[in-house]
């Protein structure tokens, strides 16, 4: 039976294992772990799931701001599941699970960096329609969905890391304010 639980310092190195089975050892080169790095991830809505003792799933949110105005919001991700465990329902399991939590936390909106057909069954959308954009990343890969009514009117801009001690900085290696769709690198 697999079970959900807060993910705890004891998992760390279990997790970093998943996500070098799901993503490749060169993950951390993708534009979203910019946003990631040198940040701990929310505790309470990053989440595991296990198996008896084996680790599963793991899924992790981290803190972004949005705009000029710096609203707040969430960034999901990574979302892993162990191979034997893919099409089993433990990944849906940690998505809803925890987007109900956020909701009930009083978080407004979730970014992530992923694909639409997957996502779009938990209310997921694309970002850029909503002038939402991550510089540096593929436009049609970051998705969006707003957990209170009314949570995306007015918000659009960059997304901006947040770091521990509540300043917004740039992400590392790359401009804040560029708009992607005014980049070569988003070829």
């Amino acid at each position: 039976m697999v079970t959900l639980a807060p993910e705890s310092p004891d998992d760390h190195h279990a997790i970093n294992l998943l996500l070098d089975q799901a993503f490749g050892r060169d993950r951390s080169q993708k534009t979203s772990y910019r946003y990631r790095d040198g940040i701990d991830p929310i505790a309470g809505l990053s989440m595991t799931a296990h198996n008896g003792d084996r680790l599963v799933g793991s899924i992790r949110y981290w803190p972004i701001r949005i705009g000029a105005d710096g609203h707040p919001g969430l960034l999901l991700g990574p979302l892993a599941v162990a191979n034997h465990s893919q099409g089993t329902g433990v990944g849906a399991a940690l998505v809803f699970s925890t987007l109900e939590t956020a909701t009930a936390a009083g978080h407004e909106i979730v970014l992530l960096v992923g694909d639409l057909p997957y996502y779009s069954r938990f209310g997921f959308v694309p970002a850029a329609p909503h002038g939402i954009y991550m510089p540096d990343e593929n436009p049609d890969r970051l998705q969006l969905t707003a957990l209170a009514p009314g949570a995306l009117k007015g918000m659009a801009g960059p997304v901006r890391r947040w770091d521990a001690r509540g300043e917004t900085i740039a992400p590392a290696g790359g401009p804040i304010g560029q708009h992607p769709m005014s980049s070569a690198l988003d070829a």
